[in-house]
Order: C-alpha cells, then structure tokens, then sequence
C-alpha cells in the first residue's frame, strides 16, 4: 500500500494533544484495513521519525437521526491509531505552541 493512503487524517483535539505532549503519543485516522506495521511504516516514512509502539482502536458504527424527518442511518465504522514515537521526536502537526 502506498503511505499516503494509510493515513487519513492527524486527529487533533484537546485530548490527542495532552497525549501527544505528555507521553509522546499521537493519533490518526487510519483506512480500516490498515495493519499495525503498515502504520508504523506509514509514519516513520511521512514525518521520518522513529515508531516504538502502535495501537489501533476501531469505533463501531452508530445510529444517526438526521433530516426533517429524522430518518435513521448508520454512520460508518473508523479506525484510530496511537502511535508512540522514541524519546525525543516530535510531530510538529501536533505542536501548537502550548
């Protein structure tokens, strides 16, 4: 699989961002089918840093009501992964300036 297209997204919020800062972790939406060392490699070769760990998290699909009428409907399943990188390094995408 080509990198890019392993990687969706960096998720940034409050949460990601205490992760990142605190204990040098940092999460992305990653394609479902995406496998731990594919991630890895994915992120080690984008932001050339050195992955120690990867862990991947899949949220279930939920029911939505949405629409004048409130018709209901699945949103789709996702994947996240918290990736950990070697002491040191950073993702700049990750630093705001806090």
């Amino acid at each position: 699989m080509i990198d890019a297209y392993i990687l969706i997204k960096p998720i940034v919020t409050e949460k990601s961002l205490a992760l990142a800062k605190e204990r040098n972790v940092y999460t992305f939406a990653v394609v479902n089918s995406a496998t731990k060392p594919q991630i890895a490699q994915a992120v080690a070769h984008l932001y050339e840093v050195k992955v120690i760990r990867v862990r991947t998290i899949m949220n279930q699909a939920q029911m939505r009501r949405t629409g004048k009428k409130r018709i209901q409907h699945n949103s789709s399943k996702t994947k996240k992964a918290l990736v950990s990188l070697k002491a040191g390094q950073t993702i700049e995408l990750f630093d705001l300036g806090n």
